[in-house]
Protein backbone atom coordinates (compact mmCIF):
# COMPACT_ATOMS: atom_id res chain seq x y z
CA UNK A 1 0.00 0.00 0.00
CA UNK A 2 1.47 3.51 -0.75
CA UNK A 3 2.04 5.16 2.30
CA UNK A 4 0.33 8.62 0.90
CA UNK A 5 -2.80 6.53 0.47
CA UNK A 6 -3.39 5.81 4.10
CA UNK A 7 -5.01 8.31 6.46
CA UNK A 8 -4.32 10.60 8.90
CA UNK A 9 -4.63 8.81 12.51
CA UNK A 10 -5.95 12.28 13.85
CA UNK A 11 -8.42 13.71 11.00
CA UNK A 12 -8.49 11.09 8.38
CA UNK A 13 -7.19 13.58 6.07
CA UNK A 14 -4.47 12.30 3.71
CA UNK A 15 -0.86 11.89 4.93
CA UNK A 16 1.72 14.59 4.00
CA UNK A 17 5.36 13.12 3.31
CA UNK A 18 6.45 15.80 5.61
CA UNK A 19 4.38 15.34 8.53
CA UNK A 20 4.12 11.44 8.42
CA UNK A 21 2.49 9.94 9.55
CA UNK A 22 0.14 12.70 10.15
CA UNK A 23 -1.22 15.66 7.46
CA UNK A 24 -0.21 18.67 9.08
CA UNK A 25 2.02 19.81 12.01
CA UNK A 26 -1.57 20.35 14.18
CA UNK A 27 -2.87 16.82 13.64
CA UNK A 28 1.22 16.47 15.06
CA UNK A 29 1.11 18.53 17.74
CA UNK A 30 -2.53 17.32 18.37
CA UNK A 31 -1.54 14.04 19.17
CA UNK A 32 1.71 15.00 21.28
CA UNK A 33 -0.84 17.05 23.88
CA UNK A 34 -2.77 13.41 23.87
CA UNK A 35 0.62 11.46 24.97
CA UNK A 36 1.65 14.16 27.48
CA UNK A 37 -2.03 14.46 29.28
CA UNK A 38 -1.91 9.91 29.64
CA UNK A 39 -4.69 10.13 26.65
CA UNK A 40 -3.15 6.97 25.74
CA UNK A 41 -2.45 4.06 28.17
CA UNK A 42 -1.46 0.39 27.82
CA UNK A 43 -3.08 -2.34 29.11
CA UNK A 44 -1.35 -4.43 31.62
CA UNK A 45 -2.42 -6.16 34.74
CA UNK A 46 -5.08 -5.27 37.35
CA UNK A 47 -3.57 -3.31 39.93
CA UNK A 48 -4.11 -5.22 43.59
CA UNK A 49 -5.55 -2.84 46.39
CA UNK A 50 -3.90 -3.69 50.11
CA UNK A 51 -6.60 -1.89 51.89
CA UNK A 52 -9.03 -4.73 49.90
CA UNK A 53 -7.07 -8.07 51.28
CA UNK A 54 -7.52 -6.26 54.90
CA UNK A 55 -11.01 -6.80 55.62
Amino acid sequence: MNRTARKCPICAKPRSEEHAPFCSTRCRDRDLVKWLDDGYALAGPAVIDENDEEA
